[in-house]
């Protein structure tokens, strides 16, 4: 199965809600990584991705269908965080929770870290 690149509307989609969320232009990248596309699979299957970094986050979305998204953001390889939710269809919704979800972890950090 062949899964269609990000389209040039879902890359401006990505980067307007970023813009939005983080007050500036962020680097999108587009990348390719390597998912398992049901729970049963044994090979890993080859799927588009977009990716940024904003200060010590990173963040990936990578596409499994042509209206399939999952969402990962982690601070380093032991420290990654996803959504409840495994799949989205709908770019937005997935980037929007994503963000929300990221926000939520970045101010338990500060807090922890007795930061205002």
């Amino acid at each position: 199965m062949s899964i269609p690149a990000f389209s040039a509307s879902d890359l401006a989609l990505a980067r307007a809600t970023l813009k939005e969320r983080f007050g500036f232009e962020v680097d999108v990248q587009e990348v390719e990584t390597e998912v398992r596309l049901h729970e049963g699979d044994r090979e890993l299957a080859q799927c588009p991705a977009i990716y940024w970094q904003v200060e010590k986050c990173a963040f990936v979305v990578a596409k499994t269908g042509p209206a399939g998204f999952r969402a990962m953001f982690f601070y380093s390889v032991k420290d990654r965080f996803a959504t409840a939710k495994e799949e989205y269809d709908n770019l937005g919704d997935c980037l929007i929770t994503l963000l929300k979800v990221q926000e939520i972890e970045h101010e338990r950090r500060r807090q922890e870290a007795g930061i205002r």
